[in-house]
């Protein structure tokens, strides 16, 4: 007979909050939890089993006398938090970051052991360099890509395939994926992250999520390749595809804006036809990217800028919206 097991209370409420659950919430749909936190019942093994997968944490976790205390190996940056790095992420942001640096770690010793490695040489080489024009020019130089690469790409996916082979070819990592691992069952929102970089000399990862759209990723994977020119590991979410208030963040979203549309041929076809979807179409880049390219080089203002980005995103839940429902009634007549 499976017998109760005693579990401190606090690991209970600690496991819930981690996973994202609001207490309350969580126990209308486990009554079982309410009993534990207030000790009329003590939980079985099995019970445990199923609520340790249910909140994603280890099962050994919950014998533990008081909560882990669990820190990121890399600062996460939010846009809407004055650009200060946090701790404060997800439990499937965080469990991913994990992942990935647990898969660097083991592709570095491989490589290590197998003498099977060069230090490559660009990772962190403009660390002590502000300069966004210098570090473009040689990204661009190591990728073996033109000014307007993209534009020669008739498509917006054959472009993000592209770019992604570059990086490859010269020893980045690049993964791209929009759940924990292969659990369809734990999406990673892109809200919450974009993408995070994991910068190394020998393995340097790259991660995009892949639920966001093909635009936003390309914007990604060049402001992940600015940190690691310069050094830096980092986590974001891009909200209203802004830099986070941070030195690193602000110069690698320079250079992503002026690797994927550079200033001088912004400003050739901005006065030819200055229509901000024309110009994304152009450079293989969403309508957002060249709005904020456009505010940058002082041809819109804030109060158009973010009037756009409103009615932009706006648009986009209204074709979700109507997406969605034409998928919900497509299944009701299949059935039907």
């Amino acid at each position: 007979m499976d017998t109760g097991v005693n579990i401190k209370p606090d690991i209970i409420t600690w496991a819930i909050q981690r996973a994202g659950y609001e207490l309350q919430d969580f126990a209308a749909k486990f009554p079982n939890v309410t009993d534990w936190l207030e000790n009329r019942k003590k939980p079985t093994v099995k019970q445990l089993e199923k609520f340790s997968h249910k909140v994603h944490i280890p099962f050994g976790y919950l014998f533990l006398t008081e909560p882990p205390v669990e820190r990121l190996p890399i600062p996460f940056f939010r846009t809407n938090q004055r650009g200060e790095a946090t701790q404060n992420v997800s439990v499937n942001v965080y469990d991913t970051i994990m992942l990935m640096q647990q898969r660097q770690v083991w592709l570095r010793d491989y490589l290590e052991e197998n003498n099977d490695y060069e230090r490559l040489p660009f990772v962190g080489k403009y660390s002590n360099n502000q300069n966004a024009t210098e570090i473009v020019a040689d990204i661009r130089r190591v990728l073996g890509l033109e000014n307007e690469w993209a534009s020669s790409f008739q498509k917006l996916e054959t472009a993000v395939d592209h770019l992604t082979q570059k990086i490859e070819d010269v020893g980045i990592v690049v993964v791209f994926n929009g759940v924990v691992e292969n659990n369809t069952s734990r999406p990673i929102k892109v809200d919450e992250c974009r993408g995070f970089v994991l910068v190394d000399e020998i393995a340097p990862f790259m991660f995009v999520n892949n639920a966001d759209g093909k635009a936003a990723q390309l914007f990604t994977m060049v402001h992940e390749l600015a940190h690691i020119w310069t050094g830096h590991s980092a986590g974001f979410d891009f909200r209203q595809l802004l830099p986070a208030d941070d030195p690193i963040e602000i110069l690698c979203d320079r250079v992503a804006a002026e690797f994927l549309v550079p200033a001088t041929s912004f400003a050739r076809i901005w006065n030819e036809r200055p229509d901000i979807a024309y110009v994304a179409r152009h450079f293989k880049v969403s309508q957002i990217v060249i709005a904020r390219r456009a505010l940058d080089l002082g041809k819109i203002n804030k109060p158009s800028f973010f009037n756009f980005y409103s009615n932009y995103v706006n648009q986009l839940q209204y074709k979700r919206r109507a997406k969605q429902a034409v998928e919900t009634f497509t299944r009701q007549q299949k059935r039907d």
